[in-house]
């Protein structure tokens, strides 16, 4: 990092554990020196039994915000003092600016993934979206999807831990945005079949197929995948998973979670600077 730290450098960081692998800090610190700005972006190794300990050092220390990442997203809801709409109806937290000792938690990542879509070239407002998984990222994808305009989102999911976290969310976006959500039991392969004929996007929320299980596909038939879908997987490790390279054979147009990554920290970047990120120089230099 070529800047220097300053009697005025203003914090920022991420908890969370582990964080030692995250790129966050190249991002963060990269464009606080494009834009000139006495920032720095640092990671603490916090998990949740040191959490709400971490927070109230943080803001007695006049922190300017930080990012969480797991285990800590669920619990940072509780700590913080107002939530955004996103957070709230998430209910998972990866972003908090510290307004003179007010915390409002944001989650970003479905922001992330919106604007990813657009980056990619898609225009999904007005349209159907069939989503995989009821998980964190699946959920934020559901969320920011629904209260950004798209028609309909048919969640389909194990009936795992997450099953009545996933009942609430439908119920949640049914009351509170336009969009209709419905859920189904993924085994359900007939209604999977009859949503992703109707849909304009295909998007895996879950970790299905990532590093190092990459043989593994959320999707059993691919016949599914009809021609000009849109398919789209969070996933960036491997950058084509089996199911973008299987969709992408099946004549559909696919982009992987890579951007996603990126786009979420820009979002907390512009809350806590309130500028933007340089995010052409961020993708050449850390995501070509």
């Amino acid at each position: 990092m070529s800047q220097n730290i300053t009697g005025h450098t203003v914090l920022t960081g991420l908890l969370g554990t582990p964080v030692a692998h995250s790129i966050s800090p190249l991002m963060h610190n990269e464009a606080f020196n494009q834009l000139d700005l006495d920032y720095v972006y640092l990671c603490f190794d916090v998990g949740t039994d040191t959490l709400k300990t971490a927070v109230d050092g943080l803001k007695a220390l006049g922190v300017r915000g930080f990012n969480c990442t797991m285990p800590d997203k669920n619990l940072m809801c509780e700590l913080a003092d107002k939530l955004s709409p996103a957070a709230e109806m998430i209910g998972a937290v990866n972003t908090v600016v510290n307004d003179n000792g007010l915390l409002t938690g944001h989650n970003t990542d479905g922001v992330g993934y919106m604007m990813a879509v657009k980056d990619a070239g898609y225009d999904i407002i007005g349209k159907n979206m069939t989503l995989m998984g009821a998980g964190g990222a699946a959920t934020a994808v559901c969320v920011q999807a629904a209260l950004d305009g798209v028609a309909s989102i048919n969640v389909f999911s194990l009936k795992d831990q997450f099953w009545d976290r996933a009942v609430k969310l439908v119920d949640t976006i049914n009351a509170k945005t336009s969009c209709k959500a419905s859920l189904y039991d993924i085994a359900d392969t007939t209604s999977l079949k009859a949503s992703i004929d109707n849909s304009y996007i295909l998007t895996n929320g879950t970790s299905v197929g990532m590093a190092p299980n990459v043989d593994n596909c959320i999707i059993k038939d691919i016949s599914f995948l009809h021609e000009g879908l849109v398919v789209s997987d969070v996933i960036y490790n491997p950058k084509e998973t089996k199911l973008l390279r299987l969709a992408r054979e099946n004549g559909c147009n696919t982009f992987n979670g890579l951007y996603m990554l990126l786009y979420q920290g820009a979002e907390a970047f512009k809350i806590w600077t309130g500028k933007d990120m340089p995010v052409d120089v961020i993708k050449e230099k850390f995501f070509s």
